[in-house]
């Protein structure tokens, strides 16, 4: 049975707008350090660049792969949920960095 907004009871109603509040501060801090490690791997490309290694290293996504299941369990969070979350993390960044990798090579010719 779904049930409209409306006909929850304005204690249900306020219940709601505050856990939906608490979600929303909890979002801007997963923004704020997923920002954090943005510009540690802003430090990863230069690291990357300096040694010739490639954007995307398998064993690496693998590693992190396995200890953020690792954590979502230990955190009673779904592994399967963590780990989706994380990969399409992984392949944006592994995008990132191919397109800073590249650009850099670029500037290198010039």
């Amino acid at each position: 049975m779904v049930t409209a907004m409306s006909e929850l009871s304005a204690r249900d109603r306020q219940e709601l707008r505050e856990l939906r509040a608490a979600i929303d501060a909890l979002d801007v801090e997963i923004v704020k350090l997923i920002a954090k490690r943005m510009a540690v791997v802003d430090r990863v490309i230069a690291v990357k660049r300096e040694h010739g290694v490639p954007a995307r290293v398998p064993e690496r996504v693998e590693e992190v792969a396995a200890k953020v299941r690792r954590a979502a369990a230990a955190a009673s969070l779904p592994t399967d949920l963590a780990e989706t979350i994380w990969r399409a993390m992984m392949d944006w960044v592994i995008a990132y960095e191919k397109e800073r990798l590249g650009a850099d090579a670029d500037e290198k010719k010039r």
